[in-house]
This record gives structure tokens, C-alpha cells and sequence, in this order.
């Protein structure tokens, strides 16, 4: 994780954590939050508005207009709607592919450590029935 905001001079600061969407205007005790893969909006003192698409991260507040936003993942643009649609949709996309990744990664650990149970009992147990008739000498199934 890298900060890759930081932005002195902030009126107002617009995102979301798992709450929902809040807003924090200057002048704002110190704040620190966990963001959700959302947008995260902030207008400086000269008017300009900012906004980074980010996926996940951390938002702090200090000093009541100086504000950091650190995260993985983000992607900075001018078009709001593009961000929200396109780029936030891209960031749900991957979490969901990783959760899939991470789920069948575990379900493969989980098959290995049962295949080796299945070996050490056999090998400790006399007369242990065989459950596969297609298991190999190692106790592993072909």
C-alpha cells in the first residue's frame, strides 16, 4: 500500500467506507477511515475538484483540510461517471476473481491435506480398507 494522495488546502472531501457515502467539510477533527472500492472525491481552496477511482485503502484527515489517501489500487480521472461505471466495476471484477482464486487455491490445500490423511492411516492401519480402486502405491488416487 502507497499513499498516493496528499492534498493540502481540501473543503470538502466526498467517499465512502463500509458505512456508505459521507462527506467532511474543512475545518473537520482529525479522521481516519477504511475506504470501500468506490470513488473519492475532494475540492480544494481554489475550487478544483479531484477524484481517484480506488479499490479499497485508507483515508485520513489532519489538521482539518490536509488529507491522505493511501490504497493499492487507484486510477485518477476527470470524468466522474466514467470512473464509477467502468473503473469501480474493473475493481469488483478482480476482487471477485481473486475471492475465486483464493477459494479454489484452499479446496486444492484441503484435497492434498485429506489425500495425505487418507495415506498415513492406511500405512498405520493394518487392513485398512482401500475406498479407491484406483489408488496408487503413494495413497494418492490416480
Amino acid at each position: 500500500m502507497a499513499v498516493i494522495v496528499e492534498a493540502d488546502g481540501v473543503t470538502h472531501v466526498s467517499a465512502e467506507d463500509e458505512t456508505g457515502r459521507f462527506g467532511i467539510l474543512d475545518r473537520h477533527a482529525d479522521f481516519i477511515t477504511a475506504l470501500a472500492i468506490s470513488v473519492v472525491t475532494w475540492r480544494g481552496s481554489d475550487g478544483g475538484e479531484s477524484h481517484i477511482a480506488v479499490r479499497g485503502g485508507m483515508l485520513e484527515v489532519r489538521n482539518g483540510n490536509l488529507i491522505s489517501i493511501a490504497t493499492r489500487d487507484a486510477v485518477p480521472g476527470d470524468d466522474l461517471r466514467q470512473l464509477e461505471s467502468d473503473v469501480l466495476e474493473g475493481f469488483r471484477q478482480r476482487v471477485e476473481a481473486e475471492r475465486i482464486s483464493r477459494t479454489e487455491s484452499q479446496r486444492l490445500y484441503l484435497a492434498a491435506i485429506r489425500q495425505i490423511c487418507r495415506f498415513v492411516r492406511a500405512e498405520r492401519t493394518p487392513g485398512y480398507p482401500d475406498t479407491s480402486a484406483s489408488q496408487s502405491n503413494d495413497g494418492f488416487s490416480a
